[in-house]
C-alpha cells in the first residue's frame, strides 16, 4: 500500500513540470503554421497516441492479471 500511494505522489507531483511545455509547443506549431509549415499536422496525432499508450498498457496488464486470477480460481 506504502508503494502506490508512493506512486501516486511521484505521478502528481510532477504534473505541474510536465503542463508548463504546452503552451510552449502549442505556440511554436501554430507560428509554423501560419507559415505555411506542414510539419505540425501530425502533432495531434502524435499527443493522442502518448495520452492512449498507458491507458492500453494498463488495460493489457489488469487483463491478463484478471484472467490469470480467474483461471487459478478455477
Amino acid at each position: 500500500m506504502k508503494k502506490i500511494i508512493l506512486i501516486l505522489f511521484i505521478a502528481f507531483g510532477t504534473i505541474e513540470t510536465t503542463n508548463a511545455q504546452c503552451p510552449m509547443c502549442k505556440t511554436a506549431v501554430e507560428s509554423g503554421m501560419e507559415d505555411g509549415h506542414t510539419k505540425g499536422k501530425g502533432l495531434n496525432d502524435g499527443i493522442l497516441y502518448l495520452l492512449a499508450t498507458p491507458y492500453l498498457a494498463i488495460a493489457f496488464i489488469g487483463g491478463a492479471w484478471y484472467y490469470k486470477r480467474k483461471r487459478k480460481s478455477e
